[in-house]
């Protein structure tokens, strides 16, 4: 049976990770207590293994929200409270596929908008503020979708004030509601560009920032790529709960 153990390197040659970072989730509680042998080296069995595996899955990232609840999903195992992991597991798949719905539905409401159906029926022009206030938003924030080019914004020729009629409702109701969906300004400027120079179809594509035309490619905007971020997401959450059923497997034939 002692042939069976492995040594902290094992594990994290086997997972692809730093021996450190083994013993860091050691210190976290993201595994179960590790025996010592006579020389006074961890004793891993193939439930650490596992365990190791499962915390190097949650908290790898892309993952969405805050990361606190994925934590406590990886500790709730590691103390062999698997329901309750199980139960965080599917809450976390549920709250991705709620997110990727809340995201379909702005795609579809840009397309009704760029195929012509949608429109405003608000027939009298106004100001920034007012705009601000029937949309539901900050003025703040409407000047910020213009100066990063999501909107032109005709004005007054006496004053120079902005002035919002019904193809700029219209337009910023897509904003908006892609905003809140998720996507970032610079893949929503993308894909406007994309309709404003005539382009109607692969919109989802638009809404796809390729890495070279991303805002600093050292850092990972998920925005730029959501719809894609989200697949990946759901996939993992999926994956995560094919893992922890493998540790209650392994558990119950110990």
């Amino acid at each position: 049976m002692a042939s069976d153990l492995l040594r902290t390197s094992d594990i994290a040659k086997t997972l692809g990770v730093h021996a450190n970072t083994v013993r860091n989730y050691e210190k976290w509680g993201y595994l179960p207590e590790i025996p010592r042998g006579e020389n006074g080296y961890r004793a891993f069995t193939a439930v650490h293994l596992e365990q190791t595996r499962l915390a190097c899955l949650v908290l790898q990232w892309p993952y969405l929200g805050e990361r606190t609840p994925l934590v406590h999903l990886v500790q709730s195992a590691a103390r062999q409270e698997f329901n309750t992991a199980l139960a965080m597991a599917n809450n976390y798949l549920t709250q991705i596929r709620k997110t990727q719905a809340v995201a379909e539905t702005a795609v579809q409401l840009l397309e009704h908008w760029v195929n012509g159906r949608l429109t405003d029926t608000t027939t009298q022009t106004m100001t920034i503020s007012q705009t601000a206030a029937h949309l539901n938003v900050t003025v703040e924030t409407l000047r910020n979708w213009e100066r990063n080019g999501l909107i032109d914004v005709p004005r007054q020729p006496s004053n120079q004030y902005r002035i919002f009629g019904a193809t700029e409702f219209a337009r910023l109701r897509v904003i908006r509601q892609l905003v809140q969906a998720g996507f970032s300004l610079m893949a929503i400027s993308h894909t406007l560009q994309w309709v404003d120079g005539g382009k109607t179809d692969n919109l989802r594509e638009a809404l796809t920032l390729p890495p070279h035309e991303r805002a600093n490619e050292a850092i990972d905007v998920m925005g730029d790529h959501w719809l894609p971020s989200l697949q990946e997401m759901e996939q993992q959450a999926q994956t995560i709960i094919q893992q922890i059923n493998r540790l209650i497997q392994l558990v119950d034939q110990t």
